[in-house]
């Protein structure tokens, strides 16, 4: 008795070759569009930083760090008292209790955050995610176009996962780079607490101007940074385009 050998659906495979050559011609417009024209315009606002006009110039450090203890606020005295004992039963939103309560704080003040660094870090945490999605459709395209496993003529599948592996660490980069944001918040409300556990002492005062000038600077590197990883991966996929698309063709070339 025959076994009944199962196969795709024609109308399946169909939309399947569809979604196939929809995820080619995706990639292959992030290869010669989008990921130069990434290059031209980090290169260009990296020149701008050198003026006084860009966000990211050093002159902006000194305007915007405020290392003032201010006064706690004490709005919330003047509530209504039914919405006060709501409060003070538990009953937050969605059953979580308030966490912002400062009644009982040993320091009650008030310190604010840099608002020119939480700019930088929101402009680049855009930059870090629009290389990280560009990466996830050249990675697809690449990992759909490699051929069956077999023996011999392998050179152009070493140079597909030659290359995934290095559009693999960009995105890692990337993901690093995009953590910036929360470790420059933590460092900044450990000084915070120190100032205002410690008014009297100024160096605490100087080491938050410090590091906001630091975070000035970190974030120009971060351009460079994003800039130079979309400019490595640029030229290894142009190098090695003909074997990224054709893997199993003439392997007498060289990678490089």
């Amino acid at each position: 008795m025959s076994t009944k050998v199962t196969t795709l659906d024609k109308t399946l495979k169909k939309e399947l070759d569809g979604f196939r050559e929809k995820v080619a011609a995706d990639a292959e417009k992030v290869i010669f569009e989008s990921f130069p024209q990434k290059i031209l315009d980090l290169q260009k606002l990296i020149d701008s930083t050198s003026q006084t006009t860009s966000p990211f110039n050093s002159s902006h450090a000194p305007h915007f760090t405020d290392t003032t203890v201010y006064p706690p606020h004490t709005a919330a005295s003047s509530e209504p008292e039914a919405k006060k004992r709501k409060l003070d039963s538990g009953d937050g939103v969605n059953g979580v209790t308030p966490s912002n309560d400062i009644s009982h704080a040993k320091h009650p003040g008030k310190m604010v955050s840099n608002k020119h660094t939480i700019g930088l870090h929101e402009q680049l945490k855009r930059e870090c995610e629009v290389l990280a999605e560009l990466c996830d459709k050249v990675k697809l395209w690449i990992n759909l176009s490699m051929p069956k496993i077999e023996d011999g003529d392998n050179f152009g599948v070493q140079i597909q996962e030659d290359v995934l592996s290095e559009i693999h660490r960009s995105q890692e980069s990337a993901y690093n780079l995009r953590d910036a944001a929360r470790q420059d918040y933590l460092t900044r409300a450990k000084i915070c607490s120190k100032i205002m556990k410690y008014p009297h002492v100024e160096d605490y005062a100087l080491a938050l101007k410090e590091h906001d000038e630091k975070q000035l600077y970190i974030a120009r590197q971060n351009l460079h940074d994003l800039r130079s990883i979309y400019a490595v991966i640029t030229d290894m996929l142009h190098k090695n385009i003909e074997k990224i698309r054709t893997p199993k063709g003439n392997n007498a070339s060289t990678m490089y």
